[in-house]
């Protein structure tokens, strides 16, 4: 499996978002891409948003098993997880950055290869300023 020249994937995302006593599922059918440069796998894909815009969103797995979510675009947020670690960053909105932290739960990666093929499920709480905004389901499946 040469995934340095990027592999065509399909996507799909589901998400669950509990904020407020409200409960929220998200679900998205995508494409995207997977590529490997050095040790570190980055999975790419566009999310629309309600409003019919494109958000570029990219999941970057690290070598230490961390894993990004990054999104580009008017909101940019760089969201970070370890297993069972609280890790800082922040999102820029256009009425400035915000710092946020994630608390992670549960992380799960796997890729197998013929065809390529893989999943990461996230289960993290996001605070914002020590208080706890919200809690989050994230899975992600791919196949080539």
């Amino acid at each position: 499996m040469d995934l340095t020249q990027g592999t065509d994937i399909s996507i799909q995302l589901k998400t669950e978002v509990k904020q407020g006593g409200e409960k929220k599922d998200f679900f998205f059918d995508l494409t995207g891409q997977i590529v490997k440069i050095g040790d570190t796998l980055y999975i790419r894909y566009k999310e629309e948003l309600e409003d019919g815009q494109e958000t570029p969103v990219t999941i970057k797995v690290e070598p230490d098993g961390k894993i990004q979510l990054i999104r580009s675009g008017e909101l940019r947020m760089r969201l970070k997880f370890g297993y069972r670690e609280r890790l800082e960053t922040t999102y820029r909105t256009p009425y400035g950055l915000f710092e946020i932290t994630t608390f992670t739960h549960n992380l799960r990666f796997s890729l197998k290869d013929q065809p390529v093929s893989g999943s990461i499920v996230i289960d993290y709480d996001l605070y914002s300023q020590s208080e706890r905004v919200g809690e989050y389901h994230l899975e992600l499946e791919f196949t080539a």
